[in-house]
C-alpha cells in the first residue's frame, strides 16, 4: 500500500537554473534543529544536534530512484538534480556530496515555507518525480509545530503507456557522536522496527555516553508501504567499495539484501520501498527523518560541563526517542498536513502582495533552525543568529528579539514566556534587565549589563502580549518588575535622572556601542515605553503613575520635536559624560567609547535608519503618534531620499556586507549635511535586513504602500536563490531573529489590530 497523494501543494515561489544554488530550506520543528532541503533536492546542513553545523552532511545520506518500464530496461539515479558548476573542482575533484552519482538533468523548486517541493525530469528515466517534504507548522499549536522530523514525499508519475516497477531507497549513515564539528560516532547501531505503518531504521549508539550532548537516536522510516527490503549496515569496504556494493545491490531489481552486521562504528542503513506505477498514474513513497537529542548544553558551558551546564530540550520530553517521533507522526500525518496547508493556503491566497508573503512567510524559518530553542519548561530562548559551528550573540538578547513580530503573533504563548523571563528572571530589585539572559534560570541576571533600546522595547512588547491575550492575571504577575524596569531610567546616574522624558545618560543599544546625549533611536523607543506604560498602569487602577508616564511622555516628545528634529530628519546631540557619573551596569568595558567624556563611535549628525524604531512598534501596537506626524513623515522621506541606493556600486563600507555591488539597499545611515564624527558607530555603512523592514513596514503603516514595498523587494531580489539562501537572512550570523520584524507588514498592510 503506498502513501495517498494529498491535493496539490500551493507555491509562493518558483526558483530554476542558477537560482537553485544556495536554497536550504529548514525542515525541523520550533526548538528542535533542522535539516535543510537543498535546491537540488539534497539535504544538507544537518543542524539537529544542538548546535549550529552549515556545511554538514553524513558520510552517506541520500535518496535514489530504481525504475523499470515493463518494455525497456532499469535505471538508477540519485533524487536530486544537476550540480552546479561551482561544485564541479576540488583538490581532488568535484566536493559535494554524492557528486558521485547518477542524477536528474533538471530540476526546479517550488516553495510558499514550510513546503519546499522539487521537481525531477530526465529524458532517460521513465518517471518524473516531485519531491514534497515540510515540517508542520501550525499558529497557535507550538507543539504540533515542534516536531524534530524532515517529511519527505517522493510523488512518482509515469508519464509513459506502460507500467514502470519502481523503488525508492533511502540511506543514511549513523553519525550518533557527532556534531558536525566535534566528536565521533562510537559503537552506533541500526536496527529494523515495524510498528504499524511505520517500518524502517532506528539508530543508536551504544559507545556515547547518554550524558554527552552528541548522544541520542535517528530514525529513516517509510509510512503506508507495501513491499519494503532494508539493509542494516553497508559492509565495510575501502577504495568507495561500500557504495559500489549498495549501488549493485540496488540496480538489480530495486530490492536490497541485508549485510553481517560489519558496518564499524558509524554503520550506514538503507530502507527501500517498493511501488508499481500504472501508465499515466502517480503513486507516492513517504520517508520520515526524525532525531532525538536530548543532552542540550548552556550557551557557554564550562569545560568540561557542569551538571548545571545541562539545560536539556523540551521536545525529547514529549517523545521517548527518534522512533517515536517517527510512530506517532506517522499516526497523525494527515492532521498535521492538512493543517499546515490550511494556514499555508489561507495565507498565500490573501492579496497581499507576494513580495510581502515570501518575506513573512520564509522568515518563519528562523524559529526553527538553531537560532532557537526550548528548555524542557517550555521556554523559547534564542541566540542573535548563528554562525557556522556556533550560535551568535547569546541570551536571547533584548534589543535584537525586540524587532521581531512572528512569535506574538502565530505562538502567543511563546512570547508571553519570552517576556515572563524578561521580567521575572532578568529583572533586578533596582528595575536592572539583563539584556542577555544566562542560562539555567538562576544565572539570568548574571550578564551585567542593562541596553537602553532593550529593556524598553521589552515594555513596549509587554502591552502587546496583553492585548493580545487579554490575560490579566499574567498582566499583574509581571506588572512589578515591569514598572521597577521603567522606573530604572529615573535612577541617579540613569537614562533619563533628571525625569525630563529625554534619554541623555550612557544608552547601551542594539549598535553595540553606548550613545551619550539625546538621540532619535533611544528616544524614541523611551516615549513608546511611556506610552505603553501609561495605558498598562490606568487599566490597573494606577492613575498617578499613568500620569507620570503622560507627563513625561508630552515633555519628551515636545523637546525631542523641538531640539533634534532638523528640518529633514532627527539628529544626535552628543554630550560627553564623566565616567564617574555613569551608573554601574549600563556601560560595556570594551565595545562603546574609550573615553566617555570625549566619546567616539557615536551617530552624531547621520541620518539613522533606526530613528522611527519606537515608532515604527507604537504602530504594532496601536499607541498612536509619539513624534510630530509632519516631522514623522519628513523623516520616512529623508530615510529613501539619502539612506536608500539603488546600487551599491562604488559605495565604501569598513565593516561587514550583506549586500554590495549592483545591489539596492537601505544603509544603517548617511551623513547628507557632512559633520561625520571621525569614528561613527561602526555599522553606518552597512545594510542588515531587520532594519531595513522596520522602515518599510513603517511606510507601510503610514500608506506610502509602493515606497515600503520597494525595500522589501530590494531586500528579497538580494536573497535570491543565487547568491543567497531565501530562507536565511543573514546580519550578525545566518537565521538572523531580527528579520523576523519581516512579519510586521502583514500586520500594517491588514491593519490588524486586536484586544483580547
Amino acid at each position: 500500500m503506498t502513501a495517498p497523494i494529498p491535493g496539490e501543494w500551493p507555491e509562493l515561489r518558483r526558483y530554476t537554473g542558477a537560482q537553485l544554488r544556495q536554497i536550504a530550506l529548514p525542515l525541523g520543528g520550533i526548538g528542535t534543529g533542522a535539516v535543510s532541503l537543498g535546491g537540488r533536492g539534497d539535504l544538507r546542513d544537518w543542524e539537529v544536534v544542538n548546535r549550529p553545523a552549515k556545511g554538514f552532511v553524513p558520510r552517506r545520506a541520500f535518496f535514489a530512484l530504481y525504475a523499470r518500464p515493463a518494455d525497456g530496461e532499469a535505471v538508477t539515479v540519485a533524487l536530486e538534480g544537476p550540480l552546479d558548476s561551482s561544485l564541479y573542482e576540488g583538490a581532488r575533484g568535484a566536493t559535494a556530496p554524492n557528486h558521485n552519482l547518477p542524477r536528474f538533468a533538471d530540476c526546479a523548486f517550488a516553495t510558499a515555507y514550510p513546503l519546499g517541493q522539487v521537481e525531477l525530469r530526465d529524458a532517460g528515466v521513465p518517471l518524473t518525480v516531485r519531491l514534497e517534504a515540510f515540517n508542520p507548522l501550525i499558529p497557535g499549536d507550538a507543539a504540533r509545530s515542534g516536531i524534530p522530523v524532515a517529511v519527505l514525499r517522493y510523488v512518482l508519475t509515469n508519464p509513459t503507456d506502460v507500467p514502470v516497477e519502481a523503488a525508492v531507497a533511502g540511506s543514511l549513515t549513523n553519525f550518533i557522536g557527532s556534531d558536525g564539528t566535534a566528536g565521533a560516532p562510537r559503537a552506533n547501531r541500526n536496527t529494523y522496527r515495524e510498528d504499524g505503518t511505520v517500518r524502517g531504521m532506528f539508530m543508536t549508539s551504544t559507545g556515547v555516553g547518554e550524558d554527552d550532548p552528541r548522544w541520542g537516536t535517528l530514525a529513516l522510516a517509510v509510512v503506508h508501504v507495501g513491499a519494503m527490503t532494508y539493509c542494516t549496515a553497508w559492509p565495510q569496504r575501502n577504495w568507495g567499495g561500500d557504495l559500489l556494493d549498495f549501488w549493485d545491490d540496488f540496480s538489480v531489481d530495486g530490492a536490497l539484501t541485508e549485510q553481517a552486521a560489519d558496518g564499524g562504528d558509524a554503520p550506514t542503513g538503507s530502507v527501500a520501498a517498493s511501488v508499481m506505477v500504472p501508465p499515466g498514474e502517480a503513486r507516492a513513497v513517504t520517508f520520515l527523518l526524525a532525531w532525538h537529542f536530548p543532552n542540550r548544553l548552556t550557551w557557554s558551558p564550562a569545560d568540561p560541563p557542569t551538571p548545571a551546564d545541562r539545560i536539556g530540550n523540551e521536545y525529547t520530553t514529549r517523545f521517548a526517542d527518534a522512533w517515536d517521533v517517527a510512530a506517532r507522526t506517522a499516526a497523525d500525518l494527515p492532521a498535521l498536513e492538512a493543517d499546515t496547508l490550511a494556514f499555508v493556503r489561507a495565507f498565500c491566497d490573501s492579496d497581499l502582495p507576494n513580495v510581502v508573503k515570501e518575506a513573512a512567510l520564509f522568515n518563519l524559518s528562523t524559529l526553527r533552525t538553531q537560532t532557537c530553542f526550548r528548555t524542557p519548561d517550555g521556554n523559547l530562548y534564542g541566540w542573535e543568529g548563528c554562525d557556522d559551528r556556533s550560535g551568535c550573540c547569546h541570551g536571547s538578547c533584548t534589543h535584537v528579539w525586540n524587532y521581531e513580530q512572528a512569535t506574538p503573533y502565530l505562538f502567543g504563548d511563546l512570547a508571553r514566556a519570552m517576556r515572563e523571563v524578561e521580567f521575572l528572571h532578568a529583572t533586578r530589585d533596582d528595575g536592572h534587565m539583563s539584556f542577555r539572559v544566562e542560562l539555567p534560570l538562576d544565572r539570568a541576571q548574571d550578564w551585567s549589563l542593562a541596553a537602553a533600546d532593550g529593556q524598553l522595547g521589552c515594555l513596549m512588547k509587554l502591552y502587546r502580549e496583553w492585548r493580545l491575550s487579554g490575560d490579566d492575571a499574567w498582566l499583574r504577575r509581571l506588572w512589578p518588575h515591569a514598572r521597577k524596569a521603567l522606573e530604572f531610567c529615573w535612577l541617579p546616574g540613569g537614562w533619563d535622572a533628571d525625569r525630563d522624558g529625554v534619554m541623555e545618560g550612557c544608552q547601551h543599544n542594539t549598535m553595540d556601542v553606548e550613545y551619550y546625549g539625546p538621540n532619535p533611536q533611544m528616544g524614541a523607543w523611551y516615549l513608546g515605553a511611556l506610552r505603553a506604560m501609561e495605558e498598562l498602569a490606568r487599566y490597573l487602577g494606577e492613575d498617578a503613575f499613568a500620569a507620570e508616564c503622560r507627563r513625561l511622555f508630552e515633555q519628551g516628545s515636545a523637546w525631542l520635536d523641538a531640539h533634534l528634529f532638523n528640518g529633514e530628519y532627527y539628529e544626535h546631540d552628543i554630550r560627553p559624560l564623566d565616567p564617574a557619573q555613569i551608573r554601574p551596569g549600563l556601560r560595556h568595558e570594551t565595545m562603546g567609547a574609550r573615553d566617555p567624556s570625549d566619546p567616539d563611535l557615536q551617530l552624531g549628525a547621520g541620518c539613522l535608519v533606526d530613528q522611527l524604531v519606537g515608532q515604527h512598534m507604537a504602530c504594532v501596537c496601536d499607541l498612536g503618534d509619539l513624534l510630530d506626524h509632519d516631522h514623522i513623515a519628513a523623516t520616512l522621506t529623508s530615510l529613501l531620499r539619502y539612506n536608500f541606493k539603488r546600487t551599491l556600486q562604488g559605495h565604501f563600507n569598513p565593516m561587514r556586507s550583506y549586500a554590495l555591488g549592483a545591489e539596492s539597499a537601505l544603509l544603517m545611515a548617511t551623513y547628507p549635511r557632512g559633520r561625520r564624527p571621525t569614528r561613527p558607530f561602526p555599522y553606518f555603512g552597512e545594510a542588515m535586513t531587520g532594519f531595513e523592514y522596520t522602515v518599510a513596514v513603517h511606510l507601510l503603516y503610514e500608506g506610502r504602500v509602493d515606497e515600503g514595498l520597494r525595500v522589501i523587494q530590494a531586500i528579497r531580489d538580494r536573497y535570491d536563490g543565487e547568491k543567497r539562501n531565501p530562507f536565511d537572512e543573514a546580519e550578525c550570523g545566518h537565521h538572523y531573529a531580527r528579520a523576523m520584524a519581516s512579519w510586521g507588514a502583514v500586520l500594517a498592510l491588514t491593519g490588524f489590530q486586536y484586544v483580547a
